[in-house]
């Protein structure tokens, strides 16, 4: 009985994954659609991917990332 029981919640787990990954096969499709359309307007994509990665992150952990950046551009002579 066990085993049964078992095999139910595994089954269970299994085909609520393979909802979730039919959803985000659909969802990165939604979006590659919404940055295709942008790029047609005449938008940058790739600025616009930055852009929104930029805004996950929180100012403090923004401002880091820049000073990092800085300080490599400035050891690389590329700092203008």
């Amino acid at each position: 009985m066990t085993n049964s029981v078992a095999g139910e919640e595994l089954k269970a787990f299994i085909e609520r994954i393979e909802r979730l990954e039919e959803e985000k096969a659909a969802l990165a499709g939604d979006l590659r659609d919404v940055y295709s359309e942008a790029k047609a307007n005449g938008f940058d994509t790739k600025i616009m991917r930055k852009i929104v990665s930029l805004r996950r992150k929180d100012h403090a952990e923004r401002q880091e990332e820049e000073a990092i950046m800085e300080l490599y551009l400035a050891a690389l002579g590329m700092q203008g």
